[in-house]
């Protein structure tokens, strides 16, 4: 049986907000299969990254024109609104994905200024509705992993922005990625303190301690990437030399602090997968785990050559190895339900 046209326009009214998550875990693990010298690997994840930006940037635009009411109210929403901003990431992630893997510089300046335009549309209409919007939902229903995404989407723009500044050199572009940086800092610390205080003075149902979760850890990690890549751009700006000392002091803190996040993820998925039972079924908010893993292996291995410490060579190629795994147990369960959806009888 083929999908009927009623089932495709209602998966696109209910597209996840979040999908763009995808291209990020698999740009980035391109990107750090290019650092490890795994070409063929590198094209192959970098193929598929972009073929599935180009899908879902179809599906997004399709959603505007058919389902605008539906699009409204998500990117509205406390509990959704933010997951939007999985498109920035995305966009820089492979832009950055182009230029380290084949070059394509001209590819990663035009995504990075297409990043800054959703940027803008996505954090303040989000922004605006939950400050403004009422009623409110409480602290337990309206906050999620997926706020992380305002540090992870901030830092991306850095995260491109410094590997291309000494291309495009400019003090003004030097002042604001640096000014980028920080603000993802401040983003985080505010996010954190809210989930944090979620986590550990409300009850936690295991239906709701979903992969999203994990971005906790995903964000800090790409604030290591943006910090590093800052560091190794600093003979172009006198301003980002200046305060190199800093950076390092944050980059150091930052991933101390993501390499501290990493176990209490696993550990709430084992309470939630094997003490609760809840099934272990694929769903498109699971490339969540999936990027923070990648960017960890990938921001390591900048951190490294940015504060000149050798030692921890090994720490990238081993997660690279675990990156790898989730992203090939995801893809699998992506085409399995695309099978089953494919075999499902029409409506």
């Amino acid at each position: 049986m083929t999908v009927s046209g009623a089932s495709i326009k209602g998966n696109i009214k209910t597209l996840f907000p979040g999908y763009f998550a995808m291209v990020m875990a698999t740009g980035i693990i391109a990107t750090a299969s290019a650092q490890q010298d795994l070409q063929w690997l590198a094209d192959a994840l970098f193929a598929v990254a972009a073929v599935a930006y180009l899908v879902l940037a179809v599906l997004l635009i399709a959603r505007l024109v058919i389902a605008r009411q539906a699009l409204f109210t998500d990117i509205t929403s406390h509990a959704k609104g933010f997951a939007f901003l999985t498109t920035v990431a995305a966009t820089n992630v492979l832009g950055a994905s182009a230029a380290i893997v084949h070059d394509r510089w001209d590819v990663a300046w035009a995504m990075w200024w297409f990043s800054l335009v959703l940027w803008v549309v996505f954090v303040y209409a989000t922004l605006f509705a939950v400050v403004l919007k009422s009623p409110k939902p409480g602290l337990e229903k309206g906050i999620n992993g997926t706020w992380f995404l305002l540090t992870v989407s901030t830092e991306s723009i850095v995260v491109s922005g410094a590997l291309l500044l000494p291309r495009h050199h400019s003090e003004v572009l030097a002042f604001g990625l640096l000014a980028g940086f920080l603000l993802g800092l401040v983003l985080y610390l505010i996010v954190m303190t809210m989930v944090f205080l979620r986590w550990t003075f409300m009850e936690l149902s295991p239906t709701e301690a979903d992969p999203p979760a994990w971005i906790a850890a995903g964000a800090l990690a790409i604030t290591v990437l943006a910090g590093s890549n800052l560091l190794l751009a600093r003979g172009t700006s006198v301003r980002i030399d200046r305060l190199a000392p800093f950076l390092e002091s944050v980059v150091v803190l930052a991933w101390a602090t993501a390499s501290f996040w990493f176990p209490l993820m696993m550990a709430i998925g084992v309470w939630r997968h094997l003490i609760n039972r809840v099934p272990l079924r694929y769903h498109p908010s699971y490339w969540a785990m999936a990027f923070p893993l990648g960017m960890y292996g990938a921001s390591t291995f900048r951190m490294r050559a940015a504060i000149e410490l050798e030692p921890l060579g090994w720490l990238p190629q081993a997660t690279l190895v675990f990156a790898l795994t989730a992203w090939s147990v995801l893809f699998a369960g992506l085409g399995a339900q695309a099978v089953q959806a494919l075999r499902r009888p029409a409506a």
